[in-house]
């Protein structure tokens, strides 16, 4: 059974950081491309970054994390990361990973979803 399992959410002040983990089973992360998304109240979910299969490149699809978010796949431990740095209020979300054959923003490209992670930016 294929799954995805995020990690690493919690509530942290502006400025400050987290780094999300997406654990896979029942597949490897590298043979897939893998997106992390995130949802605020009231919004549509929205892409973020998301790294490409095979030792393919990131692609970011939001403007403003450029420069503070980073994506990364860790072979060994079968997980994609996502390094979220200089956290604002409005990085506030649900952050969920997925999983399709190639990167897009579009969240109906992707055919593996993981259940979500809650992130708080708040003081």
């Amino acid at each position: 059974q294929l799954q995805l399992v995020e990690s690493g959410g919690g509530l942290v002040q502006p400025g400050g950081f987290l780094r999300l983990s997406c654990a896979a089973s029942g597949f490897t992360v590298n043979y897939y491309a893998i997106g992390w998304f995130r949802q605020a109240p009231g919004k549509e979910r929205e892409g973020v970054l998301c790294i490409s299969s095979s030792g393919g490149g990131s692609t970011n699809y939001a403007d403003s994390v450029k420069g503070r978010f980073t994506i990364s796949r860790d072979y060994d431990k079968n997980t994609v990361s996502l390094q979220m740095n200089s956290l604002r209020p409005e990085d506030t979300a649900v952050y969920y990973c997925a999983a399709g054959r190639v990167c897009s923003d579009n969240r109906y490209a992707y055919d593996y979803w993981g259940q979500g992670t809650q992130v708080t930016v708040s003081s």
